[in-house]
């Protein structure tokens, strides 16, 4: 159990558990700087007034990439085991 509560995500991602940690950081660390750039936006709308979406778009291309190229090994994987 304890394996699959850490392991099966990261899996189905195409990642192991060390890439997710890092990736997921990253990610958690960009979006907390968007998200302070987005307050400070608020209080100064002259500053910092495409970070929030342009950061949001940005992550929302790597995740739609990731996903493609997941599934798309898995498209191939499971080809090749259908062809052999």
């Amino acid at each position: 159990m304890f394996r699959r509560l850490f392991l099966d995500h990261p899996a189905s991602v195409g990642e192991s558990y060390a890439e997710h940690f890092l990736v997921a950081s990253r990610f958690g660390v960009t979006m907390i700087g968007a998200g302070i750039a987005g307050v400070v936006h608020g209080f100064l709308p002259f500053a910092f007034q495409t970070t929030g979406s342009r950061t949001v778009m940005r992550l929302n291309k790597q995740i739609v990439d990731k996903r493609a190229a997941v599934m798309a090994d898995e498209t191939q994987r499971r080809t090749v085991e259908y062809v052999i």
